[in-house]
């Protein structure tokens, strides 16, 4: 796992904290929640890219196939 990737996981969750708080403060709560959900799904399909790498790379190191 590289570094880079925790930097961007948290770019994002300080991108989606600003704009929740944002939406929020205009009364505009559906758009808010939105904006977490999304910020929510991009994060977690960097992880599972992440979670997939480690598991192949557990099948090539006990050579399971």
């Amino acid at each position: 796992m590289d570094v880079d990737l925790i930097f961007q996981i948290a770019g994002i969750g300080i991108i989606v904290a600003v704009l929740n708080l944002l939406l929020k403060r205009a009364e505009r709560d559906e758009q808010a929640m939105m904006t977490t959900l999304a910020g929510l799904i991009v994060v977690l399909m960097m992880i599972i890219k992440e979670i997939g790498a480690l598991f192949d790379s557990i099948k090539t190191i006990f050579g399971l196939y």
